[in-house]
């Protein structure tokens, strides 16, 4: 019988292909970079073809290198799921757990999860990491993660997602604004409005157009935001308005800053924040159960925050 190539070798292809970089796929396979690039070697020897081309500054994949990394990447989703499998059947609510995080929600959520989570799931490590929605669904779709809290609408092809709240918008201005004194806000009134927006690639962008119909509206172009933080900075700067979601608006990210948060119209579109799995996934049930844990946190604090409300001073 032919000898296969190991997954320790397609492990190493993969990571040379999507970093384009040796050094760099080392690094992230925590070996040394000598080991990788023999490692690629004897997988080249093997197989009998050239699968990267190597120059002094960087590392072109070949055709078939580029054919040969794509199969990798299955068969690597394949055995981490053979190893789920077998884990979720003797314990499994043990062992690690890979969750992303978008970061319009990870830091106005996650302090409040994490304690819950430990003591819901205490033989179960939880690591987190805060990237933007389509490489946090990259590393998921590759198993690199094992799930993940997103905000939808997104394309979400080949996952499973859970609801576990919707989070409304909030229109934040200064208090002398001419829309500080409206109960809620109706999309109209921000057309003559600039708005501050976070950059491309946050979800969070898109979704706050979709919540007040404003595709084509009227934007402060020489500023966009990296995280709501700044956001709400500028907009107290007097730089215009900004939308800002109901989570981050009771976790306090106006705390200390002379602005008000007037709701849009019930009618708009809130965001919906969910988590969501591989189809495949062995540990689906337990996800599941992840799932309920976090809506939880959710309605207890949707509850504490309506609480604080209603018995603050008029």
């Amino acid at each position: 019988m032919t000898p296969l190539p190991t997954l320790r070798q397609l492990r190493f292809l993969v990571a040379v292909v999507e970093r384009r970089h040796f050094g760099a796929a080392a690094e992230d396979c925590l070996v040394s970079q000598s080991a990788l690039s023999a490692a690629i070697q004897e997988l080249e020897d093997h197989l009998g073809v050239k699968l990267l081309e190597r120059t002094k500054r960087v590392v072109i994949p070949t055709a078939i290198g580029l054919d040969i990394a794509e199969r990798a990447r299955k068969l690597l989703r394949a055995a981490e799921e053979l190893v789920e499998a077998a884990r979720e059947a003797s314990d499994p609510h043990s062992g690690s757990l890979q969750l992303g995080v978008i970061p319009t929600i990870g830091p106005f959520l996650v302090p409040r999860i994490m304690p819950v989570l430990g003591e819901a799931f205490p033989r179960l490590k939880i690591y987190l990491r805060e990237e933007q929605s389509a490489p946090i669904l990259a590393r998921l779709e590759n198993g690199q993660a094992d799930a993940a809290i997103i905000a939808l609408p997104y394309p979400c092809e080949g996952m499973e997602t859970m609801e576990l709240a919707r989070d409304r918008f909030f229109v934040v201005v200064p208090p002398d604004h001419r829309l500080a004194s409206r109960e809620r806000i109706l999309p109209e009134d921000l057309e003559a409005e600039d708005l501050l927006l976070l950059e491309d690639g946050h979800c969070l962008r898109e979704h706050a157009l979709a919540a007040c119909s404003l595709e084509g509206a009227r934007r402060n172009s020489g500023f966009q935001g990296t995280s709501l933080l700044t956001l709400v900075q500028m907009a107290a700067n007097g730089l215009g308005v900004t939308l800002v979601p109901q989570m981050a608006i009771e976790a306090g990210v106006l705390r200390g800053l002379n602005l008000v948060a007037r709701p849009l119209e019930d009618d708009s579109p809130p965001r919906v924040i969910a988590l969501a799995w591989r189809l495949t996934s062995s540990r689906k049930a337990m996800f599941r159960e992840l799932g309920a844990a976090l809506r939880r946190v959710w309605q207890q604090r949707s509850g504490e925050a309506r609480s604080a409300v209603a018995s603050a001073p008029s």
